[in-house]
């Protein structure tokens, strides 16, 4: 599989990646933590090599897990984990509540050293703030430690992952982390139906020097083919949480799969499936660096692996793309402020 680099740094990730969530946590259905080792593992053999955790996923247990999978590896891959959420002191949180961040330097070291020993390893290649606000991004000392990390050689590369949901927050905050806090990367939600960070972000990325990485890819469902009309969200399942009403929800899902409907171009006479369209989506930007889509079992991960292999969208297909977006697909204002509403927290 081919790579790309992480800003200026000499990182290096796998254009498809596996985000670790699906398998430490239970909003995805694996609950046997074998089947997760084994899916870690085969994502490996297929050719990913970029793995990205969070010490708050399964309470530390996204991180354990990776290093019983995949430790004996630990020199041909790339390993991102996340910080800032203080589930030390704190309680579970329940559905998609958010635990309080902690943002001080003494804690930024702590945080790491526990996540170093979770993960069996010296160096994390790329150390994350996990759905930080604006007044964490202005923090000095924040900053001051990070690079201090970094010159120890704990850290190799840094940067915010913005969320937990889109916000329009989200494009002042992940513009202060590019212009003034010159990080190496930033993590964003964006994916065909939902461009708005990307369209803000991505310019001022290539100006200066700053990699993305992409969650979400599939608009939670919509575009892999596992949303469909009939479709019921479970209480366990991420997207329940993500929108306060049964109406918002069913417009959420209408909306959506109307504007999937007029994405067939994509796929006809291409030989690739809606799902690896949209990864090939992404990937015709030259500032993103690695998607990692929603991977929980061998199907998907044979599809979303086989879509780093096939030959990137055409021109003309990209900017079909830019003018439906631009038009919100024929849908009106308030279908597209639906649509933004349930998406991934990772």
């Amino acid at each position: 599989m081919k790579t790309r680099r992480i800003g200026a740094t000499d990182v290096k990730v796998s254009e498809v990646g596996f985000g670790v969530w699906t398998v430490s946590t239970t909003w995805w259905g694996i609950t046997d933590e074998a089947v997760g080792i084994e899916l870690l593992r085969r994502a490996f053999d297929l050719g990913i090599t970029f793995f990205d955790t969070a010490d708050t996923y399964g309470r530390g247990r996204g991180e354990t897990i990776l290093a019983e999978a995949l430790g004996q590896h630990r020199k041909d891959i790339t390993i991102g984990t996340k910080f800032g959420y203080d589930f030390y002191h704190h309680t579970a949180r329940s559905g998609q509540e958010e635990l309080p961040h902690d943002w001080r330097p003494e804690y930024v070291r702590v945080a790491l050293e526990e996540s170093l020993t979770r993960l069996q390893t010296d160096h994390i290649d790329i150390y994350q703030l996990h759905n930080p606000r604006l007044e964490a991004l202005q923090r000095d000392d924040l900053f001051a430690t990070l690079e201090a990390l970094k010159s120890e050689g704990k850290i190799r590369a840094y940067g915010p992952s913005l969320g937990p949901a889109i916000a329009e927050r989200q494009m002042d905050e992940g513009a202060y982390a590019i212009e003034r806090r010159s990080v190496d990367m930033v993590y964003i939600i964006y994916n065909l139906l939902e461009q708005m960070l990307g369209l803000r972000l991505f310019p001022l990325g290539r100006q200066h020097h700053a990699s993305f990485l992409v969650r979400v890819p599939h608009a939670s469902g919509l575009l892999d083919g596992t949303v469909k009309p009939e479709t019921v969200f479970a209480e366990h399942d991420h997207r329940f949480h993500r929108v306060s009403t049964d109406e918002r929800k069913r417009q959420w899902q209408v909306n959506g799969l109307k504007k999937v409907q007029q994405l067939g171009f994509l796929t006809e006479r291409a030989g690739r499936s809606l799902g690896q369209a949209a990864i090939h989506f992404i990937l015709s930007e030259p500032a993103v660096a690695s998607v990692l889509p929603n991977i929980y079992n061998e199907a998907l991960l044979q599809e979303f692996v086989a879509a780093a292999a096939a030959p990137p969208l055409s021109a003309e297909a990209v900017a079909r793309i830019a003018q439906l977006y631009a038009a919100d697909f024929g849908l009106n204002a308030a279908a597209a402020a639906d649509l933004h509403a349930p998406t991934a927290s990772a």
